[in-house]
């Protein structure tokens, strides 16, 4: 049953991280809004299954460093299991010693995390920040409307080049003038007609 399962170190911290990296955002959160006895509580829980999940991974390939985070680990487990009992038992010296211890233990292990290699597992509890959508809302909307009243003004300047091909037609005077020439020949023949009847 205690057969470990055997990983890369690679493969140990980046699942160690995630672990640690969970962890320590629900500790923040627990701290940010429970009571003291109460966050120390929960805290410890938390810790105490990290630790079990850190163990559950497995033993990497390359040990070197491996059984003395695993030391500090477990360390931090008893440790914080003494802050859950206390705070079960409302026993406030004794809470105050085991949190105490379990503070030292916690900066153990995150020292003996960041020797090995790990970044979250050496970090310690962050608690979640909300974003402020406050001040993005008043900027977005009042930008917006001005963009389309710059781009009227430019469709006029293309008109102005087109009448200039309209003005070179020389081709119209000589037509109009050959017009007025046919006329006076009609009117000599009438003439020539009339003439020549009344000797008759």
């Amino acid at each position: 049953m205690e057969a470990p399962t055997a990983v890369t170190q690679a493969e140990l911290l980046e699942r160690g991280d995630a672990i640690c990296a969970e962890v320590n955002a629900a500790v923040g959160t627990v701290g940010a809004s429970t009571e003291t006895g109460g966050a120390a509580e929960q805290a410890a829980g938390l810790y105490s299954g990290m630790v079990d999940s850190l163990k559950g991974i497995g033993v990497p390939q390359e040990s070197e460093g491996y059984p003395e985070f695993i030391a500090a680990a477990e360390a931090l487990a008893t440790a914080e299991d003494e802050v859950q009992l206390a705070s079960e038992r409302e026993d406030t010296a004794s809470l105050e010693s085991a949190e105490s211890n379990a503070s030292s233990a916690l900066a153990s292990f995150q020292t003996a995390a960041d020797e090995y290699g790990f970044e979250d597992c050496s970090e310690g509890p962050s608690a979640p920040v909300s974003p402020g959508t406050g001040p993005e809302s008043g900027e977005t909307g009042s930008e917006a409307p001005e963009e389309p009243e710059a781009e009227a003004e430019e469709p006029e300047v293309e008109a102005a080049p087109e009448p200039a091909p309209e003005t070179g037609g020389a081709g119209g005077a000589p037509e109009g003038g050959g017009t007025t020439g046919g006329g006076g020949e009609s009117g000599s023949t009438g003439g020539g007609e009339s003439g020549g009847i009344g000797p008759g």
